[in-house]
């Protein structure tokens, strides 16, 4: 399968997103690479991090040179990381993909990126459109604050996308272990970040866990 990881906003959590699913599909042994296509090359960096530090296991992460069917059919699964500031490399992957999956930053101007990357999506010319499914990704984690839950009511109504109910919480342990090259499940076991990562890659992998 191949999955892109995008949004047209930045500081959306594409990157470590796509980190966190490569180390876990890893773990379970699929035979996974992953595409680094926003020029900003995080993906890149932070899997040099991880071998750098001898973490196993290592991921195949590639440039958008991998970007065709020829090359990510040699894999199991295919993770795309590709944003805006490669508009060729995101319509190409998006042309390629089965599916795209979009994290949503609790807010109304995240709301309105989507709707536009919706649209951007389902105008790429092909046979049949990719599923798109959306998730909340950095909830506040303060029961007092209603924008999370207002944006995930606002992203069940938008049309031609999923809503996936698990949610990642904004919380340090996300970019303290993917600053050390670590999943989130990898430093914390226990946490709560592991816990919710494990929910969300539950609905995205269901084949993976039978």
């Amino acid at each position: 399968m191949i999955t892109v990881i995008g949004t047209l906003k930045g500081g959306s959590g594409k990157s470590t997103l796509t980190f966190n699913i490569g180390v876990w599909l890893a773990m379970a042994e699929v035979d996974v690479q992953l595409i680094d296509a926003d020029p900003q090359a995080t993906l890149t960096d932070v899997c040099q991090v991880r071998r750098e530090e001898g973490f196993e296991p290592q991921l195949l992460v590639r440039d958008r040179s991998a970007l065709s069917a020829e090359e990510m059919a040699a894999h199991a699964e295919t993770l795309i990381d590709v944003g805006t500031a490669d508009m060729d490399a995101l319509r190409l992957a998006i042309a390629l993909c089965d599916r795209v999956v979009v994290p949503v930053p609790p807010s109304q101007a995240d709301i309105w990126s989507t709707q536009r990357f919706i649209h951007l999506v389902r105008a790429i010319e092909r046979e049949t459109p990719p599923d798109l499914a959306g998730f909340i990704n950095r909830g506040d984690t303060h029961h007092a604050v209603r924008e999370t839950n207002e944006t995930a009511a606002a992203l069940v109504s938008l049309p031609h996308i999923r809503f996936l109910k698990p949610r990642l919480s904004q919380r340090t342990l996300f970019r303290r272990s993917f600053s050390e090259g670590l999943a989130v499940f990898e430093l914390e076991p226990r946490g709560k970040g592991a816990q919710e990562f494990y929910a969300l890659a539950a609905v995205l992998y269901p084949h993976i866990l039978k």
